[in-house]
């Protein structure tokens, strides 16, 4: 079984996890996906959970980009972006693209949410 800890405040991430958890019914992958209230299961407070997404699988954790890699390698749709991700190149740019731009992005438009709330 995979676990996914993500924001799932975000309107964004939650389209991607619900768009991954049709596929791994399909392909009969267990998951189990938890929201921002079950951040302190994973030992972290909500803020702390919403800046990176996470995976869990055999008792090891993965976040960010490695997260994603976990996940799409066991998805036969995203398998080969798992692969091309693993790339040197591309996996250190990857890696940038999302620590850098893509998380804090997204966590910014959470706080956005949190304010407005």
């Amino acid at each position: 079984m995979i676990k996914i800890l993500h924001s799932d405040t975000c309107p964004i991430c939650s389209r991607e996890i619900a768009a991954y958890a049709r596929q791994a019914d399909r392909a009969g992958v267990a998951l189990r996906i938890d929201g921002l209230d079950n951040a302190p299961d994973w030992a972290l407070d909500p803020d702390s959970a919403a800046r990176s997404f996470r995976v869990e699988r055999h008792g090891q954790r993965y976040e960010g980009l490695d997260a994603f890699r976990l996940l799409w390698a066991q998805l036969p749709g995203w398998r080969w972006l798992a692969r091309l991700t693993g790339l040197p190149g591309l996996r250190w740019l990857a890696d940038r693209a999302y620590r850098h731009v893509a998380a804090p992005a997204l966590y910014a438009l959470h706080r956005r949410r949190q304010r407005r709330a």
